[in-house]
């Protein structure tokens, strides 16, 4: 599993026009779901969006996560993430979960976000989204479990 982070002071997916998901600051996570992935990697992936020092404390050092701050949570499915890039001009998706799969893992992470931390959104899962971000810093940054 794989989840690109990115610090947001506003962030939004839209869906043919119609805002789904909305966040002031906090993290817009991008999440490909990968073969082999479960629910147990699921939990220790939003353990580590959850609390990842990616936010200033006082002295201006990140030593605070999403948990400290207080801060949205929008979470988007995005398959191409989990795209075989390592050779060639094309990407491939055999590294990416079965559709049905990535669905309900993503579903089953989403849930577990809204359990355990407030304020939470999303895309909408297989949807041509648009995602509208103001990246605070820039800060991104790559997870893997």
């Amino acid at each position: 599993m794989k989840a690109l982070l990115q610090r947001v002071t506003t962030a939004r997916v839209e869906v043919a026009g119609e805002v789904v998901g909305c966040i002031d600051q906090g993290l817009l996570v991008l999440v490909g779901v990968e073969p082999g992935d479960d629910q147990a990697k699921a939990d220790k992936m939003l353990r580590r969006l959850l609390d990842y020092r990616v936010f200033n404390d006082a002295e201006g050092r990140m030593n605070c996560s999403l948990r400290d701050v207080r801060g949205g949570l929008l979470l988007v499915s995005q398959f191409t993430l989990a795209a075989d890039t390592r050779k060639g001009l094309r990407p491939g998706f055999s590294t990416a979960a079965a559709p049905a799969d990535a669905e309900a893992l993503f579903t089953y992470m989403l849930a577990q976000a809204e359990q355990s931390h407030a304020p939470v959104a999303s895309g909408r899962f297989a949807a041509t989204m648009q995602v509208h971000l103001v990246n605070d810093g820039p800060v991104t940054f790559l997870l893997e479990v």
